[in-house]
């Protein structure tokens, strides 16, 4: 069992990760710092140095020393109040929007492994109003359901663009959700090996004991695991935008931003006259 890093170490290595979460542009999740420092070797790759991360940021954190981190798993449940009817139906009027996919040739999905990259997925690509889709591992039949009933209410050719991890189970999840699926396309724009070497993500030793590690291993000559998580965000965020640009209308989605703009200021003037 390796050793437990000292304090010291540790304090260098908060302060890299300092850096690391104040280079994206969105919120970042533990894991995705984690896999960061891992994939340039600051880290190894165990659960112990997991949860030593966990306790040295969370610490710098109380100390104001530390930026937040996001937390997908919990959050505070209360339903939304209004002071006043006015100010129910201001607030409604000022977050009304079309469905900013309205013209489009397909529908596009961006489906990712890793539900803590989300949070950047829609601060990127959010606003064109693509459905995100987080596959959480294998995804259960009740949600490939709910996808495929959203699928046909569009009413379009369906396109899946998709990020997971380069490892035998990583691999396996597109193929599991392109088979229980209807999509007309499914692309996966990363992991791959070339990607592994392209952007230095060092690999880690892959699970012997994955049932599909030997299919793996004959497609790629050996067994590794390397997370999406590793990515540097501008180069994830680069990628999937490349993917989109081959699918969007960008004409037909600046017209509907400005009957959504229209529409929103008739709104408001109703509420402003009433």
């Amino acid at each position: 069992m390796a050793a437990r890093r000292k304090s010291g170490a540790w304090a260098a290595i908060v302060e890299q990760s300092v850096k690391i979460v104040d280079s994206y542009d969105t919120g970042v999740t533990l894991r995705q710092l984690f896999y960061r420092l891992v994939s340039t070797g600051v880290l190894r790759n165990t659960q112990s140095e997991y949860s030593q991360l966990s306790s040295k940021t969370a610490e710098a954190r109380r100390a104001g020393t530390f930026p937040a981190l996001i937390d997908r798993g919990r959050s505070i449940h209360r339903f939304r109040t209004w002071n006043s009817p006015r100010e129910a139906l201001t607030a409604t009027a000022q977050s009304y929007r079309r469905d900013r996919t309205e013209g489009q040739p397909v529908t596009l999905y961006l489906g990712v492994e890793k539900a803590g990259i989300v949070e950047q997925l829609l601060a990127w690509f959010g606003d064109l109003g693509f459905p995100i889709v987080a596959t959480a591992g294998y995804t259960s039949q009740t949600f490939i359901d709910v996808i495929e009933e959203d699928a046909q209410r569009q009413g379009r050719p369906t396109v899946m663009l998709y990020a997971g991890d380069f490892d035998p189970s990583g691999e396996d999840i597109l193929r599991d959700l392109n088979s229980r699926s209807s999509f007309d396309t499914v692309e996966r724009i990363a992991l791959d090996g070339e990607q592994v070497d392209q952007f230095n993500l060092p690999p880690m030793p892959g699970k012997t004991s994955d049932t599909r590690a030997t299919a793996f291993i004959e497609r790629h000559g050996k067994l590794v695991q390397v997370e999406i998580d590793a990515l540097p965000p501008d180069v994830l965020r680069t990628l999937y935008t490349d993917a989109i640009d081959k699918y969007h209308d960008v004409a037909a989605y600046n017209r509907v931003l400005e009957r959504e703009s229209q529409e929103r200021e008739e709104a408001l003037a109703i509420v402003r006259r009433s």
